[in-house]
């Protein structure tokens, strides 16, 4: 229930409330203002800001929750996938965000990750490395870290699963041969696509990643379980090895 809804239901002796000519929206807190623009004009038409602001609730005694926003959104040059890399400390650094106001931003945007995670999970066959791409990026996106994924494919090149293998630094993260096609043959996998992201957002393989390509994919002739591709992913694009003919 909004203010106006509480005032709408107040008596007087004179009978119901009526609110004096001055009271209009533009006398509204500016958190009240971007709810009642949502119910009128739609979700589209409010700004990043004042989509945060609904979240937030409320500002501080000498910033409104739009103003609040506007500073955490100005410190992350308005850029949202920056924002989702934020941590819950990370936004408790900023004037009027507590822990729950942080964990609320934190879900929120956790929620527009795995909506695109769902979308991504229906029955994908793989054509290009731009299908890997796209088929990871709900899962590598914003990531601080290194994280080392297989994609296992039946003889259609029809997704099975996505599988993480390894999670680990800034600098990097271990990919075990071993732990990679023992969840490729517990799957019947006919072939296996390796990934893996680079938070700098350099895309280029290092002498590591080249070893380990060879690696899996001379153990792969072996088992019968040939690799596709090995996906380098970063948040503006991504480096195949496949394409790039060095596989």
């Amino acid at each position: 229930m909004n203010s106006v809804d509480i005032l709408s239901e107040e008596e007087t002796p004179a009978g119901p409330y009526q609110a004096p000519a001055s009271f209009s929206i533009k006398s509204w807190a500016e958190e009240d203002r971007s709810r009642e623009k949502l119910l009128q004009k739609g979700r589209a038409a409010l700004s990043d800001a004042e989509l945060m602001a609904i979240l937030l609730g409320s500002g501080t005694a000498k910033l409104s929750a739009v103003d609040v926003a506007k500073l955490i959104l100005n410190a992350v040059q308005n850029d949202l996938n920056e924002l989702a890399r934020l941590s819950v400390k990370e936004l408790m650094r900023h004037k009027g965000i507590g822990e729950a106001k942080a964990i609320t931003i934190v879900a929120a945007l956790e929620l527009g990750r795995r909506r695109k995670e769902s979308a991504a999970a229906q029955r994908t066959t793989i054509t290009c490395s731009r299908d890997i791409y796209d088929l990871v990026r709900p899962n590598l996106q914003d990531l601080p870290h290194e994280e080392f994924w297989v994609v296992l494919l039946n003889r259609a090149n029809v997704v099975m699963r996505k599988q993480p293998i390894s999670v680990g630094g800034v600098a990097g993260t271990v990919a075990d041969p071993k732990l990679i096609f023992k969840h490729a043959l517990e799957q019947l996998a006919s072939s296996v696509i390796l990934v893996h992201n680079h938070p700098s957002g350099n895309r280029n393989p290092s002498a590591a990643d080249i070893a380990l390509t060879r690696k899996v994919k001379e153990a792969g002739k072996f088992l019968d379980l040939p690799v596709l591709d090995h996906l380098i992913y970063t948040d503006q694009g991504y480096y195949s090895f496949a394409d790039e003919g060095i596989l």
